[in-house]
């Protein structure tokens, strides 16, 4: 087990670094895309709010934990070692997503 928990923590937490950058960069680019708009929605509560939320993304994050060390217990170890990046952009995908309808309402976005 020790060998397996080792291995995630080694691949995945690198990985949250890109998982955050990426995140960030979808708050600021619609920061800026809002602009002056969004210069009203950045109040203490707001930014409270994005900081909850940054700590949710990374503790939901930590369900990959899950399914990495599950799968490297299987006898698909091998399999999973050279196609869990496959976990890691469908999750960064959703982040994305689920930020970027976040970052819309919260800074009043509006397209075209």
């Amino acid at each position: 087990m020790r060998e397996y928990a080792t291995e995630a923590i080694q691949y995945w937490e690198p990985r949250r670094v890109i998982c955050n950058l990426a995140l960030a960069s979808v708050v600021v680019a619609y920061l800026v895309a809002a602009y002056p708009a969004s210069k009203q929605g950045l109040t203490t509560d707001s930014i409270l709010v994005l900081f909850l939320l940054a700590v949710v993304a990374n503790v939901a994050y930590c369900a990959a934990y899950l399914v990495d060390i599950f799968a490297q217990m299987s006898g698909f170890r091998q399999l999973w070692r050279s196609a869990r990046w496959i976990l890691f952009a469908v999750g960064l995908t959703f982040a994305a997503i689920l930020t970027r309808f976040v970052s819309i309402g919260m800074f009043h976005f509006q397209s075209g």
